[in-house]
């Protein structure tokens, strides 16, 4: 397990964050669950079922925890760096996407 540290930026976070997801199955994992989130957000919009907003960090986090606790045996950096892991969440799919980080 990693102890916790001071980050000043999310610029210094983000090295720390990627560390946590070393393993290819939980970065999958965290690519299918920000996927999913985006088309839920993309249905909620057009079909106007708010109700489905409580539904977004089930799909998003459950997705990613399985992926830590099973795969990568770590705790989710989102318990200690709560806004700081949601960037990071988001610039790693980026990353993912554009190639920068293998999928």
């Amino acid at each position: 397990m990693s102890e916790t540290k001071e980050f000043d930026s999310f610029a210094s976070f983000y090295p720390f964050y990627l560390a946590e997801h070393s393993n290819q199955t939980c970065r999958r994992l965290h690519f299918v669950g920000s996927t999913l989130v985006l088309m839920l957000l993309v249905y909620i919009v057009i079909t106007a079922s708010w109700a489905f907003f409580l539904l977004l960090p089930l799909v998003g986090y459950g997705f990613a925890w399985i992926g830590h606790f099973f795969f990568e045996k770590n705790k989710p950096a989102t318990f200690t760096y709560p806004w700081y892991s949601f960037m990071g969440d988001w610039v790693m799919y980026k990353d993912i996407l554009t190639g920068k980080i293998r999928f």
